[in-house]
């Protein structure tokens, strides 16, 4: 009887699966813990002075990136095993494509934005 992980091969011709627990009932609570704080402290930058005025929408970004590393984390169990190629490999693919998307859009509105008339000219070519 050869163990390999969550599988165990009994014989030759029989393979039992045994499913693994994705998470403790503390690592949830964890979870939900760093959620709530990260949460509580991205509502108490953008309410108070806590931050320097243009410093705010950093200050929210790296709260959002940390919220969304501790949904990783704690709740989809994206890790660094070798088991989770797959998953990291489609994580890394969908935030080329989100990033893609936006970086493409930012510049299609920058270029309109240089390339719209001002209400003068819109007038003048009215008449």
């Amino acid at each position: 009887m050869e163990e390999s992980g969550a599988v165990t091969v009994v014989d030759a011709g029989t393979v039992v699966t045994e499913k693994e627990s994705s998470g403790t009932f503390w690592s949830y609570t964890a979870g939900l813990a760093f959620a709530l704080l990260l949460t509580a402290s991205s509502f108490m930058v953008a309410q108070t002075d806590l931050l320097w005025a243009p410093g705010v929408s950093a200050g929210l970004a790296v709260l959002a990136v940390a919220q969304m590393g501790v949904h990783l984390v704690f709740f989809l169990h994206i890790g660094t095993d070798p088991e989770q190629t797959n998953s990291v490999l489609a994580l890394a693919f969908g935030v080329i494509i989100v990033a893609l998307i936006v970086a493409g859009s930012l510049w299609i509105m920058d270029h309109l934005n240089a390339n719209m008339l001002t209400p003068s000219q819109m007038t003048d070519m009215q008449r």
